[in-house]
C-alpha cells in the first residue's frame, strides 16, 4: 500500500507539471489516490482497534522467544496447514530449523545444509528432528538426491551465490514431492534495498531465480510480502494426448488415491462408539472427512467421545441407544437423517462376549449375546441399508472377529463365536443383494485387541498363551484398525463388498 500511495503520488505530481494529458487522466489518478489513502487510513484504524489485543499478544510472544520472526511464524503456519512432515532447508540458522521442528509430528524431519558450522548446535529437545549437514551445498543436495531423498517442504534464498544451481538440482531430481511446496525467499529485492543490506550481485542472483521459475510452465506462484517470499507449487497438469484417457496416469475421476479415500462431506455412524474398537473408528472416519454419529448404551461415553472429536473439528454428535432394541435402532436413523439429512457409512461395531463353557452355557447368556451381536447388528444394517438403498450408495462395515474363523483358546466362549460367524454370513449375503443398487457391505475381523479389560484379573493370566500363538509376538491395537474403516468406508473400496477382512497378526494361520 506504501508503495501504491508513494507511486500513484509520482505520477500525479509528473502530471501537474504539464498540460498535454486528458483531464480524465488526471481526474482518475486522483480518485485512486484518494482511496488508497482511505483503505491505508482504515486498515490502520481497525488494526488499532480490533487487532490491538492480538498485538500484545504477539509482542510477549517475540519478549518470550525473541528470535521468531513474522517470517518464521509464517513459515510454521504453513508447515501445520501442508502437513509438512519432511523439511528441506539451505543456509538457515539452527533457530529457524528449532522453530520449523516445534510444528512437525514426532516422526518428522528437517534437513538443515550449512557451507559451515559456524552456528552452534541448539540444545533443545527439538533439536533430534534436525539433521545437519555440513559442507558445499550443491554437493550435499546432490547426495540428498542421489539417496532418493523426497521433501514436503523446501526453503531456499534466492540471493545466495548458486542458489540457482540449488533450485535445479531440487526441481530436476524430483526431490521436491508430487505435492510438496518451495519457498523462495528475497525474489523481489529491488524495493527493499533500502531497508536491507542487499547488493547488485544478490538483486541479480534473485532475478535470476525469479526469471527461472516465471519461466517453468509447469509451475503456479504466488508471491508475499513477508520476507520477499514466493511460494511455488506444481501447476496441475494439463492432458497430454498420450494420457488422455489414462486413469491410472490421471487417476479415479481425476483423483488420487488419498484423495479418493477422503470421506469429506459424508456421515458416519458408530455404534459402540464410547470405548475401545468404537472410538477409534469414530475418530478415524472424522479424521478423514466425516461427520460422526457416536452411539454407545453409556451416554456419558458417548459424550465425552464426542468432545474429542470437536476439540480436533470433527462435527459430531452423541446419541445413547441399546441397538438391542428396535425402537432405539430406529431413534438412531431417524436422529441422524433429521440433523445431516443422510446416513453414507453404517459402522456396526457393538458387541458384547460372556465367557462360559459350553455345558454351562445359560439360555439367558446366549440370547443376551445374540440379541447384541448379530440380532441388533441385522436391525443396525437394515435401518442403515433403507436409506442407503434409497440414495443410492453407502457403505456399511460390520465388526465381526477373529473368532469367525478359529476357536480362539483357552478361553470357552461358545455363544460369541458362534455369533461372529454369523455376522460374517450376514455380511456375505446382504453384500451380494444389495451390491448392484450401491450399497457394499464389508466386515473387519480383528483379532485379540489389546483393552482394558485384557489386563483384568481373569484374563491378564491368559495373555502370555494367546501372544504365544500370534506370530506378530503382540496384541492388536485399536490403531491397527483404523486404516481398514476408513478404506472400506471410501470410494476407494467400491468393487468390494462381502468381504471378511481379517486384521489378527497372522494369528489365525497357525
Amino acid at each position: 500500500m506504501d508503495c501504491l500511495s508513494e507511486n500513484l503520488q509520482k505520477i500525479t505530481d509528473l502530471l501537474g507539471c504539464g498540460d498535454n494529458f486528458p483531464e480524465e487522466l488526471k481526474t482518475c489518478l486522483e480518485r485512486a489516490s484518494d482511496i488508497v489513502t482511505e483503505l491505508r487510513s482504515s486498515s490502520g484504524s481497525a488494526n488499532d482497534t480490533s487487532n490491538e489485543s492480538s498485538m500484545h499478544r504477539n509482542k510477549a510472544k517475540q519478549e518470550e522467544n525473541p528470535r521468531e520472526t513474522a517470517g518464521t511464524g509464517f513459515y510454521k503456519m504453513l508447515l501445520h496447514l501442508t502437513r509438512s512432515k519432511k523439511v528441506l532447508l539451505t543456509q538457515s540458522s539452527g533457530s529457524t530449523g528449532l522453530a520449523l521442528a516445534d510444528v512437525l509430528p514426532e516422526d518428522g524431519r528437517v534437513t538443515l545444509c550449512v557451507s559451515n558450522d559456524h552456528h552452534q548446535e541448539q540444545v533443545s529437545p527439538l533439536a533430534t528432528k534436525i539433521e545437519r549437514k555440513v559442507g558445499a551445498i550443491s554437493d550435499i543436495l546432490k547426495e540428498l538426491a542421489a539417496s532418493g531423498e523426497q521433501f514436503d517442504m523446501v526453503f531456499i534464498d534466492a540471493t545466495e551465490r548458486s542458489h540457482i544451481n540449488y533450485y535445479n538440482v531440487i526441481m530436476s531430481s524430483n526431490m521436491l514431492k508430487m505435492n510438496g511446496v518451495m519457498c523462495v525467499q528475497n525474489v523481489f529485492v529491488r524495493d527493499r534495498r533500502s531497508q536491507e543490506n542487499i547488493n547488485d550481485e544478490q538483486e541479480r542472483e534473485a532475478r535470476k531465480v525469479t526469471d527461472l521459475i516465471n519461466s517453468d510452465p509447469s509451475l503456479e506462484q504466488v508471491i508475499l510480502p513477508i520476507d520477499g517470499q514466493t511460494i511455488v507449487a506444481r501447476r496441475k497438469l494439463t492432458h497430454p494426448s498420450e494420457f488422455k484417457e489414462d486413469v491410472v496416469f490421471w487417476g479415479y475421476r481425476g483423483l488420487s488415491i488419498l484423495d479418493r479415500m477422503r470421506l469429506d462431506g459424508k456421515v458416519a455412524y458408530v455404534t459402540g462408539g464410547g470405548q475401545g474398537i468404537g472410538r477409534a473408528f469414530a475418530h478415524a472416519l472424522g479424521e478423514a472427512g466425516a461427520k460422526v454419529a457416536v452411539v454407545d448404551m453409556a451416554n456419558e461415553k458417548a459424550k465425552a467421545v464426542t468432545h474429542e472429536l470437536h476439540l480436533k473439528g470433527i462435527k459430531s454428535v452423541a446419541i445413547a441407544a441399546d441397538i438391542s432394541k428396535e425402537e432405539d435402532v430406529k431413534r438412531i436413523v431417524d436422529t441422524i437423517v433429521t440433523n445431516w439429512g443422510r446416513i453414507d457409512i453404517a459402522c456396526n461395531n457393538a458387541g458384547i462376549n460372556m465367557n462360559s463353557a459350553s455345558e454351562v452355557t445359560t439360555l439367558q447368556e446366549w440370547d443376551a449375546t445374540f440379541n447384541v451381536n448379530l440380532r441388533g447388528l441385522f436391525m443396525c444394517c437394515q435401518a442403515a441399508g433403507r436409506i442407503m438403498l434409497s440414495q443410492g450408495y453407502g457403505k456399511i462395515i460390520n465388526t465381526a472377529s477373529m473368532a469367525s474363523l478359529i476357536v480362539p483358546h483357552p478361553q470357552k466362549q461358545l455363544a460369541y463365536n458362534t455369533s461372529k460367524a454369523g455376522v460374517v454370513k450376514l455380511t456375505q449375503t446382504l453384500g451380494t443383494e444389495w451390491i448392484d443398487r450401491g450399497v457394499r457391505v464389508n466386515c473387519i475381523s480383528p483379532g485379540i485387541v489389546d483393552t482394558p479389560l485384557i489386563h483384568s484379573d481373569a484374563l491378564k493370566p491368559l495373555v502370555q498363551r494367546w501372544l504365544n500363538d500370534i506370530p506378530a509376538g503382540r496384541l492388536a491395537q485399536v490403531t491397527d484398525l483404523q486404516a481398514a474403516v476408513v478404506f472400506l468406508a471410501s470410494e476407494a473400496s467400491d468393487y468390494m463388498t462381502g468381504h471378511n477382512l481379517v486384521i489378527e497378526g497372522g494369528q489365525s494361520l497357525w
